[in-house]
């Protein structure tokens, strides 16, 4: 049974999940995808807290998410001509279907809990 929050707590949860829902996350490998970052770098980047991320449980374990739109930026301020690249029609695919699978599993947890 989920605990109770006060008005003050619920209005700062609520803040956090519309914040939340404002950022485009993606995977690491993703986000080299859209913009050519390598691996590496976006690594250092979120260890060194210059893009937000956080984990989620992936089809394999946990996963790290990036912010998509900080990784540009981040780019850009290091000097690297990045824009987001078209990904190809099997990436789109490929993307949307780990966001189904993401989503079905978040459902089916929620389902668990009640």
């Amino acid at each position: 049974m989920p605990e109770e929050l006060d008005d003050a707590e619920l209005a700062r949860v609520v803040a956090e999940w519309r914040e939340a829902a404002d950022v485009e996350w993606a995977t690491v490998a993703e986000a080299e995808r859209a913009t050519g970052v390598s691996r590496s770098a976006l690594r250092a980047w979120y260890r060194n807290g210059d893009v937000p991320s956080h984990l989620v449980d992936g089809p394999h374990g946990q996963q790290r998410l990036v912010d998509l739109e900080a990784v540009v930026a981040r780019a850009a301020q290091a000097g690297r001509r990045v824009g987001r690249r078209q990904p190809t029609r099997d990436a789109t695919i490929e993307l949307l279907l780990d966001r189904i699978d993401d989503l079905e599993r978040r459902i089916e947890t929620l389902e668990q809990g009640r």
